[in-house]
């Protein structure tokens, strides 16, 4: 690591079984939600935090999943404790547990850290991620968990046009995301994390030069703020 300059900051933790990123099949099977996936899913996430312990990153990160918004949801109670067993675990290593943000709205990721209480959470804050989904504005989302943003992954994305798909990723700049107002905000928090650019499309040549308009872009964002 230290020969090439490069320094992990987290370790994206995935798991086993289905994962469906839309609003149809995503409620049954994404992060610890589903019932019928959840206990080999702790086992994963765990496996995953030994894993960074040993490569010597100091978080995994994650989905969770449509975490239920409702208290007196049945899979609610079930799924705080399965965070809960695997942020126990985390810490028991060393290892932070972040949440990147996607198919929550922000005051249930913060009532989940608050009820779990283990000390070790924090957001992977993805702010095209919460319009995609249709969960909540970015800028605002940090009045609600602003102190537990450990990074950001710097994507943009319009808003979803109805109600059965998601919304779009789209270049940095050029979506609904609020850039600056979002880094004024993060640097008001005192925020020192990394940002983590993401272009999710397959076309290298584009996908390149985006990149470095993005980080061209960040370069200026960051000094005007």
């Amino acid at each position: 690591m230290g020969a090439v300059g490069i320094r992990p900051c987290a370790f994206w933790c995935g798991y086993s079984g289905p994962a469906r990123w839309n609003f149809t099949e995503g409620p049954t099977t994404l992060g610890l939600v589903p019932p019928e996936y959840r206990a080999q899913r702790v086992l994963d996430l765990k496996a995953g935090a030994d894993f960074a312990r040993k490569i010597g990153v100091p978080a995994i990160i994650t989905h969770c999943g449509f975490i239920p918004e409702n208290l007196t949801d049945p899979l609610y109670r079930d799924v705080v404790k399965a965070i809960g067993e695997v942020a126990e675990h985390c810490a028991g290593l060393g290892v932070q547990f972040w949440f990147e943000t996607g198919q929550e709205t922000p005051v249930v990721l913060l009532r989940v850290i608050e009820e779990v209480g283990t000390g070790n959470f924090g957001i992977n804050l993805d702010p095209a991620n919460l319009l995609m989904y249709g969960k909540g504005n970015p800028v605002d989302a940090l009045d609600v968990f602003g102190k537990y943003v450990r990074n950001l992954h710097v994507k943009d994305g319009v808003s979803p046009s109805n109600g059965r798909d998601l919304g779009r990723e789209v270049q940095v700049g050029t979506g609904k995301v609020d850039f600056p107002r979002l880094i004024q905000g993060l640097k008001a928090l005192g925020f020192d994390g990394e940002m983590v650019i993401e272009r999710e499309i397959r076309e290298g040549d584009e996908q390149n030069r985006d990149i470095r308009q993005t980080v061209a872009n960040l370069e200026r964002w960051w000094r005007s703020c």
